[in-house]
């Protein structure tokens, strides 16, 4: 069974965004216009990505198996 994967990109600007916002934006690892990421689906990220959604693209993608 493979698990979920989500790929976080951000689509907006962290200028003039409320400074928490910015370290979450920091701990998913983004904090640039047009990065993304991928993380595991847990309910942690999904907390982060639900408090910054408005600066974000989130995509649910499937774990390759080798």
């Amino acid at each position: 069974m493979s698990q979920k994967l989500l790929k976080i990109k951000q689509i907006r600007s962290s200028i003039d965004v409320n400074k928490n916002h910015k370290l979450t934006l920091r701990a998913l690892g983004l904090g640039e216009l047009g990065k993304s990421k991928i993380h595991r689906d847990t309910p942690e990220i999904r907390g982060m990505i639900k408090q910054v959604e408005y600066l974000l693209k989130v995509e649910e993608v499937e774990e390759e198996k080798e």
